[in-house]
């Protein structure tokens, strides 16, 4: 039986802690030090990062001490309690050190069944997209619904690419190929915020292979929550990979990947 937990609560620590983060994030904001990279040299993580991770960390353990942690910058604690935090600090790092504005912070808290509660905070708008499962999704309290049905000619797609450059040379081509049968497509840089754009309309869909656990937790969330349908998908074969989109253009993109030429692999709910 899954245990039950206030999440409420959950939700409320999830925000205070995102806002928090922003607050480190927008002090530093135009001042980098500790410049260093992670994957690759176009993969890059600065103190930025590392001190608006340890605001998240130190305010979750001293209030719920018990939760297990996994962050993208290090952290990582078992759980005792059966909820897990999974938190990205700084979603977007390369438009942080650039100084544009399409940058996140990302808190999500997982149960036995999945993400149970999702915050995603852009500190340079003060916009916050937070949901709770099975309760919706909502930006700064006015409920999120995705664009439904769009067909795939009229659909407006945002999409990444990854680090090392096998991957982009993949990832290109593929979107050479999408590219003609869509509205049009946009890369904003934060998977994150992505996602928020799904629930919110302000695109109709959202793909891309490579994201981690910390960048598509809460977001995912705030996508199914808005009415999203949302998989793991990796047409070229990276380790990872979503799609998120409303029922009918997820149904389109499932099939333009499934039978696209350069596959492998195959997708999976």
């Amino acid at each position: 039986m899954t245990q039950q937990h206030d999440t409420n609560a959950l939700l409320d620590l999830a925000l205070r802690g995102a806002r928090a983060a922003g607050v480190e994030l927008m002090a530093r904001y135009g001042h980098i030090e500790g410049l260093n990279s992670k994957t690759s040299v176009n993969d890059p993580v600065s103190d930025a990062d590392r001190a608006a991770e340890r605001i998240l960390v130190d305010l979750i353990t001293d209030e719920r001490p018990a939760d297990g942690l996994l962050g993208e910058e290090g952290a990582a604690r078992e759980s005792t309690s059966g909820l897990r935090w999974v938190i990205d600090p700084l979603d977007g790092t390369v438009n942080y050190l650039y100084q544009l504005d399409n940058f996140s912070v990302s808190v999500a808290v997982e149960d036995a069944e999945g993400v149970l509660v999702g915050v995603v905070h852009n500190p340079t708008n003060g916009r916050t997209y937070r949901a709770i499962r099975g309760s919706g999704a909502a930006l700064d309290g006015h409920p999120l619904r995705v664009n439904d049905p769009v067909p795939m000619d009229r659909a407006l797609l945002a999409t990444g690419f990854g680090y090392e450059v096998e991957r982009r040379r993949n990832q290109g081509a593929l979107m050479a190929t999408l590219l003609p049968r869509v509205r049009d497509i946009r890369r904003i840089g934060s998977a994150a915020l992505d996602l928020c754009a799904v629930a919110a309309g302000s695109v109709d869909g959202y793909f891309e292979e490579g994201v981690q656990a910390w960048d598509v937790a809460a977001g995912g969330l705030i996508a199914r929550e808005a009415g999203a349908s949302f998989a793991t998908v990796t047409p070229t074969g990276a380790p990872t990979g979503c799609l998120a989109a409303g029922p009918a253009l997820f149904g389109e993109l499932t099939k333009f990947l499934d039978h696209y030429p350069g596959r492998v692999g195959r997708s999976a709910e």
